[in-house]
């Protein structure tokens, strides 16, 4: 088997390449990343000397390149990670989120179309996983939770362009007949994520002892999954979903931006000791929202955890105690 990640230097690849390199010991692996600011490729030191293991600069904007290292590789399969994926930075300058989610995603699935036919049909054995995310279903209100069937409504130039890559992706299916299948994953959190993500924010603001900022009330709820149990979802939907299928990935896992903040605060004050103000929540300072935040995300995970067997197996207080030892150590360097 010899398999194409892309992203695999960001958050979730990363973590994804290095469970996926110790449960196939016979698989090759090739990671193309155009090692953005987000990308560390620092985090793949335990594969980086593997034989069973390869690194490809790669922008997926550029077709020429695509079409190279497909051929060069010859992959079974593809595991596509690779997006511009923060909110604000596709509020300030959204050009660099069409290009990276709609024409990169396009790219690779134009090349492995061609790559994997065969007399005009695509090859039923070659398979391509599109990871995206619920940010395309736009926002909840109190009640209710996002389904596969669920209307998309996306309410930022991220989330836009993500939901474009997911049509894409399921009008090669159709169209083409192309083995294809997508998942939309709520909020990941563990090692490795970049810091201008929430957790690793709140984190990093307190260890230095700057104000810890928190968009609006704090009131906007997201659905928190542990980033393992993402990446052994992604390995069933790859080996097991039906082509053509899209899964939700949640972690039933409800939490008020306001309420994991000071839950952070708290491990920190038991990780670390209080800084000099005390409490690091003494530090929280509510901001100006940010445009078109959305409320409310959840996500209904019936469907894999039903056709696939996937259940989430995070114990939430462990998994988060863990995620802020792992970045507490790094800032306090």
């Amino acid at each position: 088997m010899r398999l194409l990640i892309t992203g695999g230097a960001g958050f979730i690849g990363s973590n994804l390449l290095i469970y996926l390199h110790q449960h196939y010991p016979e698989a090759q692996f090739l990671n193309v990343d155009k090692l953005t600011y987000a990308s560390n490729p620092e985090y793949l030191q335990s594969i980086s000397d593997s034989r069973r293991y390869r690194f490809e600069k790669i922008d997926l904007a550029d077709r020429q390149a695509v079409h190279k290292v497909l051929h060069d590789f010859q992959p079974d399969g593809v595991y596509h990670l690779a997006a511009e994926s923060h909110v604000d930075n596709s509020i300030a300058g959204p050009e660099p989120f069409v290009y990276s989610n709609v024409v990169g995603t396009f790219n690779l699935l134009e090349e492995c179309r061609q790559l994997w036919d065969q007399n005009g049909k695509p090859d039923a054995q070659k398979r391509f996983l599109h990871i995206s995310t619920d940010e395309v279903y736009g926002s909840l209100g109190d009640e209710g939770l996002f389904r596969e069937d669920t209307p998309y409504a996306p309410n930022s130039p991220y989330s836009a362009t993500k939901a474009g890559s997911d049509f894409l992706v399921r009008s090669y299916h159709k169209t083409y007949g192309m083995n294809v299948v997508t998942t939309n994953c709520s909020n990941n959190y563990g090692p490795h994520q970049h810091d201008e993500k929430l957790i690793p924010t709140v984190i990093r603001n307190a260890i230095r002892h700057n104000p810890i900022p928190v968009y609006g009330e704090g009131k906007n709820v997201r659905d928190w999954l542990f980033v393992r149990d993402h990446c052994r979802a992604l390995d069933l939907v790859f080996n097991k979903g039906e082509t053509g299928r899209t899964y939700n990935v949640g972690g039933h896992n409800e939490w008020k931006n306001i309420d994991l903040v000071r839950e952070i605060c708290r491990l920190l004050n038991e990780e670390v000791g209080e800084g000099p103000q005390g409490d690091y929540a003494s530090l929280i300072s509510f901001v100006k929202d940010r445009p078109g935040h959305d409320k409310r995300y959840a996500i209904d995970p019936t469907r894999i955890e039903q056709e696939l067997g996937w259940r989430n197996t995070q114990d939430f207080s462990r998994d988060l105690r863990e995620t802020v030892r792992w970045y507490a150590e790094r800032y306090s360097k």
